[in-house]
């Protein structure tokens, strides 16, 4: 029996999804499991996988199409069915859904079974009109082997940027909107000095998609929720040598980063401070049954954060191995949805850069984060010896609404014990 595949939520404030390219093409069969298509969201592109096993009968729309959540993409089904579109889709009933709408402005045809039909035509049939396969925007072709969505086309064009001069961060090499900007940013090489050369002028840029929606969300973080901060300094030798010495032992591609230690010390010590791995719900405080832990991964176009699913249960090198999988993914542009939904508490590590301290927003509609610095040498007094020690500062942020200042200090005490006594994470 046929089946309607509609848009997937990938993210509880998701709205809309942009479906950048059809992985299975039409009449292909397909596997509960594999990937279908991908999906750019305001966060990252991601691999959607089929939910059932059949044959890809129709794509309703065309790669580029920007799509709201719960329309129809897709129609699954055996090889040789007949198929009732306008019925399966519900067109001709209260419940249809919201038109795609084509990525680009300029785009003004949909490719259906090979055939390239206008938007009057594709109305015609009651499917989305979409972008034309050959993504044509009316100034030519792309040169052989280049890929560019079409806003990424239009930006380039308006602002007389060449686009073979880019590297596409996307899928197979696909310049994105966000490749263009940063080459519009950045700095130009510094010219011989001119006297009397005048200022440069000031340049407006448009905010892309995932750092318009960080603003919104983290905006109304902080105007919602009753953030306060609790800082702690931990001792980091312990933990250090612990991961040296795990390191010497394991091939490069599998050795320990120090937040796969700061992860699954977390998720222990939520453990026995469940209003911490919490949500606020109306009056209703829901602690969550598994204990999720987000970890925020620095992109180019801002932050994503992966998400290290049942971390209190995972051995820490299952946990690490996994961490590892996701933020290449992140970083590669192919997440995949259970890669960054679900999390319950975040993990924001901004020690690689040498900070020693900082505090961050939290991630709603979760209830706290931790924020960490760098490990750092420096005096510390031991047994009435001055000597040099490592130390990390890390800092709580958490919502008053769900938890107190004293609470949150003794998760604080606990995640120490934790940190300061590694071992307690290898058993």
């Amino acid at each position: 029996m046929a089946t309607v595949i509609n848009m997937p939520k990938l993210g509880f404030d998701m709205a809309e999804g942009t479906l950048i390219r059809w992985v299975k093409a039409q009449d292909e069969t397909v596997q509960k499991g594999e990937v279908l298509a991908e999906i750019e969201t305001d966060k990252a592109t991601v691999e959607v996988e089929s939910q059932e096993s059949g044959v890809v009968r129709m794509h309703l729309v065309a790669e580029n199409s920007v799509v709201p959540v719960g329309s129809p993409i897709a129609i699954l089904g055996t090889a040789d069915e007949a198929i009732d579109v306008e019925a399966l889709v519900g067109r001709s009933g209260a419940a249809r859904p919201a038109a795609a709408k084509p990525a680009s402005p300029e785009a003004e045809t949909v490719s259906l079974r090979g055939r390239a039909e206008t938007p009057a035509a594709a109305a015609a049939t009651g499917l989305p009109a979409g972008p034309h396969a050959l993504e044509d925007e009316g100034d030519g072709k792309l040169p052989a082997g280049l890929r560019a969505t079409p806003v990424a086309r239009r930006l380039a064009r308006e602002r007389g940027l060449d686009l073979k001069s880019l590297s596409g961060s996307g899928p197979q090499g696909r310049i994105l909107k966000s490749d263009v900007e940063a080459a519009l940013t950045a700095p130009a090489p510094a010219p011989a000095f001119q006297a009397g050369r005048p200022a440069a002028a000031t340049e407006r840029v448009q905010l892309s998609r995932l750092r318009a929606i960080i603003g919104r969300r983290m905006t109304a973080s902080k105007q919602s929720l009753p953030h306060f901060y609790l800082t702690a300094d931990l001792e980091a030798g312990p933990l250090m040598a612990l991961r040296a010495d795990l390191n010497s032992r394991l091939p490069q591609d599998q050795q320990f980063s120090v937040n796969d230690f700061l992860v699954k010390s977390a998720a222990l010590a939520l453990h026995e401070f469940p209003n911490l791995n919490a949500s606020l719900d109306g009056e209703q405080i829901v602690r969550h049954g598994q204990i999720n832990i987000g970890v925020a991964v620095a992109m180019d176009q801002g932050l994503l954060t992966v998400v290290a699913r049942d971390a209190d249960q995972k051995p820490l090198r299952t946990l690490s191995a996994e961490l590892r999988q996701m933020v290449a993914r992140a970083r590669e542009g192919r997440v995949r949805p259970a890669d960054i939904e679900g999390s319950t508490f975040t993990v924001s590590n901004l020690g690689m850069f040498q900070l020693d301290q900082f505090t961050a927003i939290i991630n709603p509609p979760e209830a706290a984060i931790l924020a960490v610095g760098s490990v750092r040498q420096e005096p510390v007094v031991v047994d009435g010896q001055i000597t040099i020690g490592q130390r990390m500062r890390v800092t709580l942020s958490a919502d008053h609404r769900v938890t107190d200042g004293a609470e949150a200090a003794r998760w604080l005490q606990v995640y120490r014990s934790y940190v300061e006594h590694p071992v307690h994470l290898l058993v």
